[in-house]
Formats: structure tokens, sequence, C-alpha cells
């Protein structure tokens, strides 16, 4: 199976979704599964896992009804709380439901030092109980603090979503190598090829832009902890789907048949538990 690791669903609210500003005037409205299934269905993908893009419980909610009636989304991140004192009930509230696969709350957002804020961690350690996994949503600058984070919670599956967003667009990489490098010696933590033609230039990138940072990726994480993410819509930024689709598999051509099935799906079934 082909699973797309890392998509969106949103009926676009100007005012929630201020992040969708100016430039981004292509996905400032709804986005919802009957968008995505005929894509889907054109690039051989097979199911996908739904990632929040509101921090709010109303989102995970809206995510679970949607994967409820749509049987190619095999799972759904959402956002609870972490730092809510009411936090364990939530999290089995909504673990009751089983497409409930993990978290995910926006860190790029935050300061540095949040990561390692206590309630935040005192939130984490609530995960493995229920089987649930978190999604790194990190700009390199904050690589550094995950790397504690992941190494106080060894029993915790984490993936680092869209390999940490480095400066692609200005061809820098040495730093951002370096806390990866770091960061993958955990083995609880995965990684998302996911994100990587918005970090680019998005009317002018080139699929040879990206090799660099892929070569690290596969050099840190191996073939057994990479999985491929489409960030539909917001990839629609630069480019189709197919075309973003094509920057992962272009790649992995040098592969065997089995490593490219753990990166296409493999993988993912395996992280959030699609095979129960």
């Amino acid at each position: 199976m082909i699973i797309d690791s890392h998509q969106h669903f949103w009926k676009y609210d100007p005012v929630r979704d201020s992040w969708i500003n100016g430039a981004m005037k292509i996905i400032q409205r709804d986005f919802l599964p009957h968008d995505l299934a005929p894509v889907l269905k054109e690039n051989n993908v097979d199911g996908c896992i739904a990632v929040q893009a509101d921090q709010s419980e109303t989102e995970t909610t809206f995510l679970l009804n949607l994967a409820t009636h749509n049987n190619f989304i095999k799972g759904v991140v959402g956002w609870v709380d972490l730092c809510d004192n009411n936090l364990k009930k939530r999290l089995e509230h909504f673990a009751q439901n089983k497409l409930f696969k993990g978290v995910r709350h926006i860190l790029q957002a935050e300061k540095e030092d949040f990561i390692l804020d206590q309630a935040f961690m005192d939130g984490i350690s609530e995960l493995a109980a229920l089987n649930l996994t978190y999604d790194l949503l990190v700009f390199p600058n904050q690589l550094k603090n995950s790397i504690q984070l992941v190494s106080k919670f060894s029993n915790q599956k984490f993936v680092l979503d869209h390999i940490a967003k480095p400066p692609i667009k200005s061809g820098e990489i040495n730093d951002w190598k370096a806390a990866i490098t770091a960061l993958a010696k955990n083995p609880n933590v995965y990684c998302k090829l996911s994100g990587l033609s918005t970090e680019a230039n998005w009317s002018s990138w080139k699929t040879s832009d990206f090799t660099p940072y892929i070569d690290v990726v596969f050099e840190a994480f191996g073939t057994d902890r990479i999985m491929f993410g489409s960030d539909w819509p917001v990839c629609l930024l630069a480019g189709s789907y197919s075309k973003n689709k094509d920057i992962i598999t272009s790649y992995i051509q040098q592969l065997s048949p089995t490593e490219q099935a753990q990166i296409m799906g493999l993988n993912a079934m395996d992280f959030y538990n699609l095979n129960a």
C-alpha cells in the first residue's frame, strides 16, 4: 500500500486560518475529502493520514468525523492541549476512536524553550500508555531542544514533520544537517519526507535542489524510519500533488523494491499502527 503520511483538511475561515495569507491565495478555500479522493486515485495512493492544522479539539473531532465517513483516511493526528490538567481524560476520550492515532502541537509557533516546558513534557508522558504518536513540527533552531525531548521519552514514538523545514531556498545545510544527524540517533524518532517544495523557491525549484537534504535524511534515519508525505493542500503553493510526490519517487528509484515500499507506505503503517 502507498500511504500519504501527511495531509490536511479544512473549511476555510479567514480569521482562524489567518496563517494562509496573501501569497497563499491558492489555498484560501475549503479542502475536503471529495477534493483529495480523486487526487489520491490519480497518483495510485491508497490512503492518508489527516493531520491537524488548527489547535482545537473541535478540529480533532472534525477530522475524526471525516475519517469515519471516508475509508481512505486511515488515521488522524489531532490536537489536544498537552498542558491541560485534565489531559488524561481528554486523551482517553479521543482514543476510544481507533482512528485517533496521535497528537501534534504547532511547536514552530512557540518559543524555543516551550519544548522543554515541564507541563508540555508531562503531557508527552501520557501518550505512550495509549499507544499514541507525536508529530514534531519544528524549525531548525528548535531541533536542539527537540533532541533533548525525544531522548527523555525513549518509549514514545515521534516523527519529524517536513524534515524540520531546512532553508532549501538559500541552500544552507550544515547546522541543520548536524542537528538531524543527532536527532536520528534516537531510534524512537521517524522522519517525514514532506513539505519540501514549500521551503524552496515556489515557482522555480528543481528536483535536484532537494537531493542534498534528502541525502542527509537517508544517511541519518535509514530506510526503515522514513515516510512519504505530501503536505496537501499546502504543497499546492509550489506545484501539483503529482509533482511533489515525484520529488520522493524519483529519489528512491535507486533503492530496492522493498525499501521503496517501506518509504511509500509500510513505515507509515507501522508508525501509526494502521495494521491494527
